[in-house]
């Protein structure tokens, strides 16, 4: 009697695979970009310039193949300073969200602490502690405009 190489194998039925919380990957994209100001904020404590580089994966149309473009993204900084006090403002999507009612800001101090608070804020999304503004993005206020209000306007 002989035995074949497949039945020596252990066969089963696919296994399901619970998909990841969509907040997650929102955690990751927020760590990935505090880090950008980290090593932006190095740079600027070190004088030196700052690149950034973003990468897309692009058809080529002559020969079909695939190819990685590379260019130079503008990274703006999330913090601000006055009379050499500087502030940090945690953004998602393009506006900053308010870690208490009314305070998006955060007291930074002294330039050199920016990467400090940088790092904390990155232990804080690890954590979880700012889920709640990365599932519900930061709302914005209408000036009472409402979509009944603004078809009134239209006529």
């Amino acid at each position: 009697m002989t035995t074949s190489v497949l039945s020596s194998l252990k066969v089963i039925a696919r296994p399901k695979i619970k998909q990841k919380p969509p907040v997650l990957n929102k955690r990751m994209k927020l760590i990935n970009r505090l880090e950008q100001q980290k090593k932006l904020a190095t740079c600027m404590l070190e004088g030196t310039p700052f690149v950034a580089y973003k990468e897309k994966t692009v058809k080529d149309p002559e020969t079909g193949e695939r190819i990685k473009k590379r260019w130079q993204a503008t990274v703006r900084p999330w913090y601000y300073d006055t009379d050499n006090h500087y502030f940090l403002e945690v953004k998602v999507g393009i506006r900053a969200i308010e870690l208490q009612k009314g305070k998006p800001a955060i007291d930074v101090g002294d330039k050199e602490k920016l990467p400090e608070v940088i790092d904390i804020l990155m232990s804080a999304v690890e954590k979880g502690e700012l889920d709640e503004f990365l599932i519900s993005p930061p709302k914005t206020e209408t000036k009472g405009k409402t979509l009944a209000n603004a078809k009134l306007a239209k006529s």
